[in-house]
C-alpha cells in the first residue's frame, strides 16, 4: 500500500505529533511538498502532505488561517506539517482551530526533524510500494501465462479475479458470456451484454468503466488487434485498481489477445480441413472424409446431421402499413435491432445454462467486416452455440453462400432456428413501420442424414433454399417442402410466361365475345371432366360445354384426353389466376 499519514506518524525517526484530524490519518499520501507561499494551491495536484514554517503567513490570525486551510482542502491537500521552533515556538491556536474546523490533519514537526527527512520517508515508502506492485505483477503474469497455456480461459480468469480481489468475465464476439470467475459472477456479468455490444462497435483496443447495477466498479476491455474486437474482458472490483492489480489486468489482456490471434490462425486451418471433409462427403467418399475429419469433425459424422445452405438476398421494397400483402417481407435497417445486436440476442437465446469448459470462438473470417451481413452473423451464431455445448460444427464459406453441417437436434441447429425467428420478428417490425429494408437471409435445411447420404442432403438443402426464396421465408426445412403445396412455386416469372403463352389463344377467343372458354375449361377441369357437374356450375347445357371443350382442343391443337395436357392447363390457370 502507498504511505499514509498514519504510517508517517508511526515512523519512529520522524517523531510527528498529531494536532488535528486524528480520524483521517488513514489517507494515502502521494507526495510531500514544501511551500512557503501564501497561496500554494496553484502548484498542488491533490494528495500532497504540505510542509510549512509559516514564514510568510500570519498563522495567529483566525480569519487568515481559515481562508488558507479551506483553500488547501479544496485543492485536495491531505495533510499539513508545521515546523515547530522555526518561526513559531508551537503550532498557533488559530491554525489548529482552522484545521479542526475543516477536518484537515495537522502534524507538528519537531525541530530535529528536517523536512527532507519527511520527503525521503514518503519517497521511500512510495518506491517500496511500487516495487511490491511490480514484483506482484510479474508473479501474476507468470501464473496467468501458465493458465493461458494449459488451463484455458477459466483458469486465467480465476487467477485474475484473485489478483484484483474481485470478479472477471470473458465475452465472445457476440457479447455472450463465455466464462466467469468466481462462478457466482455469471448473472452479474450477463447484465453487461449491452455494454459489451457498445464496446464492440468501437475500434480496438477500447475500454470503458460502466455501472452493472451493483456496488462494483466495472471495467470493460476489448480483446483483439483487428478493426473489430473478437472478445471482451470485464473486471469488477470494490474500488479502483491499484498498480499491482493494473499489471495483472494488462497481462491478462495481452495473453487473451495472443490467444485470439492464435485461435484465428487455427480457425482458418480448421476451416480448410472442414472444406475438404465436405467435398469428400459430397463426392460420395464418406470413409475418406471420416479419416480427414479425425477428432476435429469425427463426432459430427457419427450421428445424424443437418446440412444447411444460407445466402443473403435483396428483399423487395417495404410498403407502408396496410398497403399490400407484401408489406413487411423484409428486414429493416431502420429498426432499432441491427444485425450486430441480433447476433448476441440469437446466441444468448439458445441456452440459459453456461456450462464451464467450453471452447472459445474468438474469431472468424467475418470478424474483419465492419458491419457484418446476415450470413456472417449466422456463422457466428452457430459456432458460438456449438462451442458452448461442446458440439462439432462444420462451417464452409462457398462464395456468397455458407454451408453448415451440424448435429441434428443439437445447439447449433437450435441457434440457427432461433436466429431465423429473430429475423422474422424484425421483419414484422419493418412491416408495421414501413422502414427501408436491408439485405435478408434465406436458409435451406435438409432432413437428418448420415455421411453416405450427404449428397442427397445437399440437394435437399438446395431445394429448401429455393422454396425459401420463393415463399419469402427466412428458413425452410426440407420436411416443410414436402408438407406444403406446389402452387406457391408457380409464382416464378418463367412459369407465368409459359402459362400466359399457353392460354393466350383462348383469351383472344374469349375477347371476341364468341364464348367463355377459359371459365368453361376451369370448371371442367375442377370437376375432373364430369360434364353434368361442370355444366351445372356454368349454368349451361352439357352439350354446350362439350362443344366448348372441342373448341379448346381445336384452338390449342392438343387433346384433353391427355393427362399431361390437363395438368399443364390446370397449373397454367392457377399460375395466372384465370
Amino acid at each position: 500500500m502507498p504511505p499514509t499519514l498514519a504510517s508517517l506518524v508511526h515512523h519512529s525517526a520522524l517523531k510527528l505529533a498529531v494536532r488535528a484530524g486524528e480520524d483521517r490519518l488513514d489517507t494515502p499520501v502521494r507526495w510531500a511538498h514544501v511551500s512557503e507561499l501564501a497561496d500554494p494551491v496553484p502548484y498542488m495536484e491533490g494528495g500532497e502532505l504540505l510542509l510549512i514554517t509559516a514564514l510568510k503567513l500570519d498563522a495567529e490570525d483566525p480569519q487568515t488561517m481559515s481562508r488558507y486551510v479551506k483553500r488547501l482542502v479544496a485543492a485536495g491537500v491531505v495533510g499539513l506539517g508545521f515546523a515547530v521552533g522555526v518561526n513559531y515556538d508551537d503550532v498557533p491556536d488559530a491554525l489548529v482551530q482552522a484545521a479542526r474546523a475543516e477536518g484537515l490533519p495537522l502534524l507538528a514537526v519537531p525541530p530535529r526533524t528536517p523536512f527532507i527527512a519527511i520527503s525521503k520517508a514518503v519517497s521511500a515508502a512510495i518506491a517500496a510500494d511500487q516495487y511490491r506492485a511490480v514484483t506482484s505483477g510479474f508473479a501474476a503474469q507468470r501464473e496467468l501465462t501458465k493458465q493461458a497455456l494449459g488451463g484455458g480461459p477459466e483458469g486465467l480468469l480465476s487467477v485474475l479475479a484473485g489478483q484484483v480481489d474481485g470478479w472477471a468475465a470473458l465475452y465472445d464476439a457476440s457479447g455472450a458470456v463465455v466464462a466467469t470467475a468466481p462462478g457466482w459472477a455469471g448473472r452479474r456479468a450477463a447484465r453487461l451484454t449491452p455494454d459489451v455490444e457498445r464496446l464492440r462497435d468501437r475500434p480496438a483496443p477500447a475500454s470503458a468503466v460502466v455501472s452493472g447495477g451493483t456496488d462494483d466498479r466495472i471495467e470493460l476491455h476489448s480483446i483483439g488487434t483487428g478493426r473489430r474486437p473478437r472478445a471482451a474482458l470485464a473486471v469488477g472490483t470494490a474500488s479502483p485498481l491499484g498498480t499491482a492489480e493494473r499489471y495483472a489486468l494488462h497481462s491478462a489482456i495481452a495473453l487473451l489477445t495472443l490467444t485470439t490471434e492464435r485461435s484465428r490462425a487455427l480457425y482458418a486451418a480448421e476451416q480448410r480441413i472442414g472444406a475438404a471433409v465436405l467435398r469428400m462427403l459430397l463426392a460420395g467418399e464418406p470413409d475418406h472424409a471420416r479419416t480427414v475429419a479425425g477428432n476435429l469433425y469425427g463426432a459430427l459424422l457419427d450421428a445424424p446431421f443437418r446440412l444447411m445452405i444460407a445466402e443473403a438476398v435483396a428483399p423487395p421494397p417495404a410498403t407502408k402499413p396496410g398497403t399490400g400483402a407484401g408489406a413487411g417481407t423484409s428486414r429493416s435497417a431502420g429498426t432499432s435491432t441491427g444485425t450486430a445486436s441480433l447476433l448476441a440476442e440469437a446466441v444468448v437465446g439458445t441456452s440459459d445454462d453456461r456450462a464451464p469448459g467450453h471452447a472459445l470462438i474468438l474469431s472468424t473470417p467475418y470478424d474483419e467486416v465492419a458491419d457484418p451481413d446476415p450470413v456472417s452473423v449466422l456463422a457466428d451464431v452457430v459456432e458460438s452455440a456449438a462451442a458452448r455445448s461442446g458440439e462439432a460444427v462444420l462451417v464452409v464459406p462457398d462464395g456468397d453462400r455458407l454451408i453448415l453441417l451440424a448435429a441434428d437436434g443439437g445447439a447449433a441447429v437450435a441457434a440457427c432456428e432461433h436466429y431465423a425467428r429473430t429475423l422474422e420478428a424484425t421483419r414484422a417490425t419493418a412491416r408495421d413501420h414501413g422502414d427501408t429494408p436491408a439485405d435478408e437471409l434465406v436458409v435451406g435445411c435438409s432432413a437428418p442424414a448420415g455421411p453416405i447420404a450427404a449428397a442427397s442432403a445437399f440437394k435437399q438443402a438446395e431445394q429448401a433454399l429455393s422454396v425459401a426464396r420463393r415463399r419469402g421465408r427466412i428458413l425452410v426445412e426440407h420436411e416443410d417442402v414436402a408438407a406444403g403445396s406446389v402452387l406457391p412455386l408457380l409464382g416464378d416469372d418463367a412459369v407465368r410466361a409459359f402459362a400466359d403463352g399457353l392460354l393466350r389463344a383462348l383469351r383472344d377467343h374469349d375477347a371476341t365475345g364468341r364464348g367463355d372458354l377459359i371459365a368453361s375449361l376451369r370448371a371442367w377441369l375442377s370437376h375432373h371432366g364430369q360434364w353434368d357437374a361442370a355444366a351445372t356450375d356454368l349454368g349451361v347445357h352439357r352439350h354446350t360445354l362439350r362443344y366448348r371443350m372441342r373448341r379448346v382442343e381445336e384452338i390449342l391443337g392438343r387433346s384433353l384426353d391427355d393427362p399431361d395436357v390437363r395438368m399443364e392447363l390446370w397449373l397454367a390457370l392457377k399460375a395466372t389466376g384465370a
